[in-house]
């Protein structure tokens, strides 16, 4: 977009705002510790939210330190009247850490008398201190010319056609500061920061479609969009329902047949240990076997001792007899 058309395109947004809200009044009491750590409270919410979630930090803790080391669930508790409480809480605890452990100390007002160009980068480097937190400490504490832009008030200018994706990507308004002069820097900051409140509050309500189509009555098709129903019937609740019978089914059936395959695989189980006690028999069978070969083999060896003994009860025998003869003679010679 040329920079002509980009400066009045913004002049019409802070025109038509204008209308719909008032500018907040700005808070010259504070320090820059202060205005720091109340940045990161307003980002995304209102001046009055940010102002009672401030004031209530102050008093019911003693000092920031005990904020530090509070956890961030106890302090979105406490700072939930903001849109965004968790997110809140998680940047200022994280700005809070990154500056103790940076200065041992919660003291920023040297800042003051630095150059705005070298203050600028120091805040950058704290840790949790968003583009937005950067911008609203340079604009209300260290005097520079820096308009805060939070996330709605990106997309509001998205859609007006203020800028492209890519710059809503870098969360960046080209050209917003040319735009404005540095004396209205602080009322047109709350003006457009009310905006972009509005829309990240409720970006499909009737108020902010009807502010952004009076900006750019052709922005219609470039509004936030409801999510469509559509998808919605990819899991329908009757088909799971059906679905869960079969599962059940499938289950019953799996349930038998284990049971069935334990039955038959019992049997199973025993044969291959019957199997492996009947293959050692086999050796033994054979070796059986060896020993009535080695003592067929030994008995020839044997057989001559038969035929002693046969011999010997063949002269045991001739000599029973002889003596049998020489009684029969004995007997007859009386005769």
């Amino acid at each position: 977009m040329a920079s002509n058309n980009r400066a009045t395109q913004i002049n019409k947004v802070i025109k038509v705002s204008g209308k719909y809200y008032k500018p907040a009044e700005p808070r010259t009491d504070h320090s820059v510790l202060e205005h720091l750590l109340f940045a990161c409270c307003l980002e995304n919410s209102t001046y009055d939210d940010a102002i009672r979630v401030f004031e209530t930090l102050s008093q019911d803790y003693f000092d920031w330190n005990e904020v530090r080391v509070t956890s961030i669930r106890e302090l979105a508790e406490r700072m939930k009247s903001l849109n965004d409480p968790k997110s809140s809480a998680t940047r200022l605890k994280r700005v809070l850490q990154s500056l103790f452990e940076s200065h041992y100390s919660f003291d920023l007002e040297p800042m003051r008398k630095q150059n705005i160009g070298q203050a600028v980068k120091q805040l950058e480097k704290y840790k949790g201190a968003s583009s937005f937190v950067v911008a609203y400490v340079t604009q209300n504490a260290l005097g520079g010319h820096s308009i805060p832009v939070n996330r709605g008030l990106l997309q509001a200018m998205l859609s007006v056609g203020v800028i492209s994706e890519s710059e809503a990507a870098k969360n960046a308004v080209p050209g917003l500061e040319r735009a404005v002069p540095k004396t209205r820097g602080f009322e047109t900051g709350s003006l457009l920061h009310q905006l972009g409140v509005e829309l990240h509050r409720s970006p499909y309500g009737p108020t902010i479609r009807k502010l952004l189509l009076e900006i750019d009555p052709k922005c219609k098709d470039r509004l936030p969009k409801r999510p469509s129903k559509k998808v919605e019937p990819k899991k329908p609740a009757p088909p799971k329902a059906e679905a869960e019978p079969k599962k059940t089914e499938k289950t019953k059936t799996t349930k038998k047949a284990p049971a069935a395959k334990a039955s038959t695989k019992a049997p199973a189980k025993k044969t291959p240990k019957k199997a492996a006690a009947a293959k050692p028999a086999k050796p033994a069978k054979k070796k059986e076997v060896a020993k009535k070969a080695a003592a067929s083999k030994s008995k020839p060896k044997k057989k001559p001792a038969k035929k002693k003994t046969a011999k010997k009860t063949t002269k045991s025998s001739s000599k029973t007899k002889k003596k049998a003869a020489k009684k029969t003679l004995a007997k007859r010679k009386p005769r």
